[in-house]
Parts: structure tokens; C-alpha cells; sequence
């Protein structure tokens, strides 16, 4: 029982940081309808910008505050320069985004140097609490209260807000909202930053977790939340956060009993969801939670 409560607590701080960069990619698809394979580059680039900062400043929040703004700033960049061409055909947003993320892996080699970057965790988040046999790694929970509290604002932002009452209306009929004279368009860029900035977020805080940052993560994490976004439904936020913590539940199991599989599983539960529910788990075609 000890050993099953310390996995499924690793698997879902697993589970939160999929969920950071899955739910800004449902964010992305569910108003824009676009298939942003980037999305992970960005995530490389939060978790380099992270630790970059943190060691310069030593300052955790420092850190994470940096790699916020630089994820803002590269979906401005990546929203104008590689989207804003493609809108409507997923052929063209494919290639032209799978050859972005490319770039971007390049470009943090250029700008950090090839080399793995060491990432490590401020004092005050190293350790662990002990329950018994029960084990309790302080930054895994960081990471799960910070995981839940951004689901809760997105949601809150979302359901009881001005701007998320556009952004919903936008989901449902574009045209109708532009009519009313909403610029539409500057409610497109403000959601591919905000998705992007939360891909950035879950990097910075992927790094201090593994010890590491390397520029391959990107490609890895960003077919995680491909899978977590078909699997919870194209555009649902709640589809996010259930898809990931699944993914990471078993994932966490399966690295710890048979760990050549733990991919091999996450791709089954995909395949299980796409027959016998090819809309995903949650039956919402925008980010409204209907």
C-alpha cells in the first residue's frame, strides 16, 4: 500500500506538468484550431530560460517569472511569424510547426550551448516528507499544488470573466463575436501567448525536477500532450487535466514495474480511447466546459 500511495503521488506531479503544457495546447486548438507542433519547443525553452535564471539571480520565483515572459514573448514570435500564414489548413500548420520546433531545439544549442544544463532545486524545495513509509518529495508536491491552482484560475478565468465569456463566444462562432467589434484576432494572439507561457511555465518546472535540461526534451513532452489532448477531448480543459493525470498515473506504474512499456502503454490507452471514444473523453468541442 506504502509503495502504491509513492508512485501514484510521483505519477500525478507527473500527470500536473503534462497537464501545463497540454492545457495550453487545448487552449491553442480548442479557439484558434490550429495544431501548433511547436508547442514543446517551447517548453525546452522555458526550462533552459529557468535555469539560466535561477542561476543567476538564486531566486525560484525569479526563475519561473523569466520563463513565463520568454514563453509570452516566443508565441508572440512563433503566433506572428509561423501560425498567422497557415490558419485553416492543418497540412501546411503541421509541417511548418514541426520544422519550427526543429528550430527551436537548434537555437537553444546556439544561444546555450550544446551541453546538458544541470538543474537544480532551491534549498527550501529539497527533500522530503516522511508519513510513515509514505514519502512525500516537497517539489513533486510544489508542483501538484501548482498544477491544481492554474487549472482552477484557467477554469475561473474561463467561466466568470469578461474575457473568458469572449473567448468561449469565440470558440462557438468567430464571426459573430468579430461582428460585434471584438477584435478577434488580438483575442487569437492573447491565447496563443497565454498557451505558450504555460508550456514555458512547465519546463521551468520540469528542470529542477529531473536535474536536467536538455534541448530532445521539447520533442518528448510535446508528443505527451498531443496524446493527453486527443485522449481528454480536442479543446477541453478538464479533458486535460483527467488525460494527464491518466497519462501520468500510468506512466508512474509503469516505470517502476516494467519500464521498457511505460511509452507502449500511454500509446494503448490512446488507441482504447480513439475506438470506442474517437471524440475523447470529454464530449466538448471548445475550451468552455459544457
Amino acid at each position: 500500500m506504502d509503495l502504491f500511495l509513492n508512485l501514484a503521488i510521483n505519477g500525478i506531479a507527473t500527470g500536473m506538468l503534462i497537464f501545463l503544457i497540454a492545457c495550453g495546447l487545448t487552449l491553442i486548438f480548442g479557439l484558434m484550431d490550429v495544431l501548433n507542433f511547436a508547442h514543446g519547443g517551447l517548453f525546452a525553452w522555458g526550462a533552459f530560460v529557468g535555469v539560466w535564471a535561477y542561476g543567476i539571480t538564486q531566486s525560484f520565483i525569479l526563475s519561473m517569472l523569466a520563463a513565463v515572459i520568454a514563453g509570452l514573448l516566443l508565441g508572440l514570435i512563433t503566433e506572428y511569424l509561423i501560425i498567422k500564414p497557415v490558419y485553416g489548413n492543418h497540412i501546411q500548420q503541421i509541417l511548418i510547426t514541426l520544422g519550427f520546433m526543429l528550430v527551436l531545439s537548434e537555437l537553444i544549442k546556439v544561444v546555450f550551448g550544446p551541453n546538458i544544463l544541470a538543474a537544480s532545486k532551491p534549498p527550501y524545495l529539497d527533500g522530503s516528507w516522511e508519513f510513515g513509509d509514505v514519502t512525500v518529495i516537497k517539489y513533486r508536491a510544489l508542483i501538484i499544488v501548482v498544477g491544481l491552482l492554474l487549472f482552477l484560475v484557467i477554469m475561473a478565468v474561463l467561466k466568470f470573466t469578461k474575457i473568458g465569456l469572449i473567448v468561449r463566444a469565440g470558440v462557438m462562432n468567430k464571426e459573430m463575436v468579430q461582428a460585434l467589434g471584438i477584435n478577434i484576432r488580438l483575442v487569437f494572439i492573447g491565447v496563443f501567448m497565454v498557451g505558450s507561457a504555460l508550456a514555458a511555465l512547465g519546463g521551468a518546472l520540469f528542470a529542477p525536477s529531473s536535474g536536467v535540461a536538455y534541448a530532445e526534451m521539447g520533442m518528448e513532452f510535446g508528443i505527451f500532450a498531443f496524446i493527453v489532448v486527443i485522449i481528454g477531448g480536442m479543446g477541453s480543459v478538464p479533458g486535460s487535466l483527467v488525460a494527464a493525470l491518466l497519462v501520468g498515473l500510468s506512466n508512474g506504474f509503469m516505470a517502476y514495474y516494467y519500464s521498457d512499456l511505460a511509452m507502449a502503454v500511454t500509446m494503448i490507452l490512446m488507441f482504447i480511447v480513439l475506438i470506442f471514444r474517437p471524440e475523447g473523453l470529454f464530449r466538448v468541442s471548445g475550451v468552455s466546459n459544457k
